[in-house]
């Protein structure tokens, strides 16, 4: 049995807001900086490419919908240069990446997906995870993803699942990757000083991420973004209240945390910089014998959990044959009648 040993990265940085060509080549020059110290595994923070909607937690609806215009016309296609560019990295450098971008939906001009990819070392797309619920003031920007996503890909560095944010405090959402055998895990997160004045992200974002490591008794990598000079002048402009909040310190975490739900090695709080850390997967041997939650230390007797993994579409057609298509030549049958 093949267990990795390798080097994660876990990238602590702002995007070039709106900006998804500067973005896309920001995160290219990252992973070839991470790539160059080892890592195998380079985990982006969420929405990276081209930025979160902060507007949504400033902002009345009103006065955020057209940002929302603006997100949209700078958000990504699954087949489009941006992606391309990020699968040609990732096959350069040979690593595994996870990135979170904005994608647009192919049947609506009003949706937008909170996406987490997953790029294998050859370049491929592995897997596209929607965000199953948007948090809060992110109802007004993205729509909720399916369970056909829910998924724990084999790679290089192990069986990988991934989450974005406060998926990561959705207990059966994390079972699920769990039950499929997930030994790394990878969040990504948004800083996010508008939370209420009592709530400490950097703290909530560490609670998250020890709990599901213990309890899984996997490695998890999570990697958040910063906010720039650039986002502050953007959203708050001469507001100094806005100016104020979004300044607010302790609003992102990036780091490492083993299946004792430690840090392998020191978070970064706040500053821009990558986490790098080594992991090695047979130190998931020994504690799964005392807490094995997807295997003896569970009764699938008295609890079972159903995940319905059916790609969601508005529509279904009950001739599959595009509208363009002539119709079928009517029968003996038919003409007789």
């Amino acid at each position: 049995m093949h267990l990795p040993r390798f080097t994660a990265a876990a990238v602590q940085a702002s995007p070039v807001y709106l900006d998804p060509a500067a973005t896309t080549a920001k995160a290219v020059a990252l992973i070839g900086e991470a790539a160059g110290r080892g890592a195998s595994l380079i985990v982006f923070p969420e929405v990276f490419l081209p930025g979160y909607p902060y507007w949504n937690w400033t902002m009345n609806p009103v006065q955020g919908s057209p940002w929302f215009e603006r997100l949209y016309l700078a958000s990504v296609d699954l087949d489009g240069p941006e992606v391309d560019a990020l699968r040609a990295a990732a096959r350069s450098h040979g690593v595994v990446l996870v990135i979170g971008v904005n994608e647009r939906g192919a049947n609506s001009l009003g949706v937008l997906y909170n996406t987490l990819l997953t790029i294998g070392a050859e370049g491929e797309l592995l897997g596209v995870h929607r965000k199953l619920v948007p948090t809060w003031a992110e109802k007004l920007t993205w729509t909720g993803g399916d369970g056909s996503s829910l998924t724990v890909h084999r790679t290089p560095v192990g069986p990988l699942g991934v989450l974005a944010c406060g998926e990561n405090t959705n207990t059966l959402a994390r079972f699920t990757l769990l039950a499929q055998g997930e030994l790394v895990h990878a969040a990504s997160y948004i800083a996010l000083p508008v939370a209420p004045e009592d709530y400490d992200m950097a703290d909530a974002i560490a609670v998250r991420t020890a709990a599901h490591s213990f309890e899984g008794k996997v490695f998890s990598v999570v990697a958040c973004s910063t906010i720039s000079p650039e986002i502050v002048d953007a959203i708050a402009g001469d507001d100094p209240d806005v100016r104020k909040l979004l300044g607010r310190p302790r609003s992102a975490l990036s780091g490492v945390f083993g299946p004792d739900g430690r840090p392998v090695t020191e978070p970064l709080i706040d500053d821009d910089g990558i986490v790098y850390a080594e992991i090695d997967l047979r130190k998931c041997i020994q504690p799964k014998q005392m807490h094995d939650i997807v295997g003896h230390y569970n009764r699938f007797d008295v609890f079972r959990l159903h995940v319905d993994n059916r790609p969601l579409s508005p529509l279904t057609f009950t001739d599959p044959r595009p509208a363009s298509a002539p119709a079928p030549a009517p029968t003996a049958t038919q003409e007789e009648s």
